[in-house]
């Protein structure tokens, strides 16, 4: 699902594990943007981040094996 670009604190369900992530940090590297996933439970501090690459297409922002969960909500 495309939203109209990722901001810290959005929650993102990995479509494999249905487990629920939280956008942590979001930057660039020459020219290509990355988001890095903490999973969204009490353990997450001690979990290492998921680093993934946005993905852009004509309809917005997506992460490729994640789904945006806050619908309407941005």
């Amino acid at each position: 699902m495309a939203v109209k670009n990722i901001k810290l604190g959005q929650v993102w369900r990995q479509d494999e594990s249905g487990k629920d992530f939280l956008v942590t940090k979001v930057y660039t590297e020459v020219f290509t943007q990355y988001a890095v996933l903490r999973p969204a439970e009490v353990n997450a501090p001690n979990v290492p981040g998921v680093k993934v690459k946005v993905a852009k297409s004509a309809d917005g922002v997506a992460l490729p094996g994640f789904t945006f969960t806050q619908e309407g909500a941005f």
